[in-house]
């Protein structure tokens, strides 16, 4: 491994119990942003994709040039991911009247396809090997296929399959807990970190829905702008507590360097 490879080792975070929390908290998060812009502030979806799409391009460009994972980029990356995500099932949903059928299929698809690749390309898809350049535009490109696909099946679920928020938070929450058994008892730990990190989009939108919906649509009724802001404001304090301390205990996790 040459010097430039091994200064890239950190770019991607440990996967730790806060890694977790920032994740789910990010997912709610582009749920109820891109639901606030969309609507509330009046954008629409076409000015809300185009802002947000720019804006994730810059952060993407700061997150490949650094040498090193800083957590204020990194995250501000995925927070921008999951709004954009968000936003191209929503485009293809309402915009386009794209079945969350076919769109879950899709992405469901176009994910698979990324993974082939990445794997025939760099033999591992492990996030603990993310140390070359090639490697980080494969992981961010799956980041973002990632949020798509788990925003439709989210939608497919709590919508078109009418399981409304609370039954889609629980399902989404007790496949989690299956995925994290199944690990514990040797399924293989890059296998079971994608499953979850898909899941917790669905998981994590459908807890901002619950959250941010009013009671009429079965939420509590806190809105889009306190929503967001809550999670903002967690994820921003949390983000500075690893920016500060840069080693939050992991949890105990084989290493996921291979397949």
């Amino acid at each position: 491994m040459t010097n430039a490879e091994t200064a890239m080792l950190n770019k991607v975070p440990t996967v730790t119990i806060g890694f977790w929390i920032i994740k789910i908290m990010s997912t709610t998060v582009g749920e109820t942003g891109a639901d606030y812009l969309a609507v509330h502030v009046g954008l629409g979806t076409a000015v809300t994709g185009v802002v947000m799409a720019t804006l994730l391009l810059a952060a993407l460009l700061l997150q490949l040039r650094a040498k090193t994972y800083v957590p204020s980029i990194y995250w501000l990356t995925v927070v921008l991911v999951s709004v954009v995500g968000t936003q191209i099932t929503d485009a293809l949903t309402d915009g386009l009247e794209i079945s969350l059928y076919l769109s879950t299929a899709v992405f469901a698809v176009l994910l698979a396809a990324i993974f082939a690749l990445w794997f025939a390309v760099e033999g591992t898809l492990s996030i603990h090997t993310i140390v070359t350049r090639r490697r980080e535009l494969f992981y961010w490109a799956a980041i973002l296929c990632t949020f798509a696909l788990g925003t439709a099946a989210g939608d497919l679920a709590t919508e078109a399959l009418n399981l409304g928020f609370t039954l889609g938070l629980a399902m989404f929450g007790l496949l989690i807990g299956a995925i994290a058994a199944a690990w514990y008892f040797s399924l293989n730990a890059v296998l079971a970190f994608w499953l979850a990190y898909i899941l917790t989009r669905p998981l994590g939108a459908s807890f901002g829905d619950l959250l941010s919906q009013s009671q009429a649509n079965g939420g509590f009724g806190l809105g889009t702008i306190a929503t967001s802001a809550v999670f903002l404001v967690v994820i921003s304090i949390l983000v500075l507590c690893l920016s500060i301390s840069q080693s939050w205990p992991p949890v105990a996790m084989p290493p996921a360097d291979h397949g």
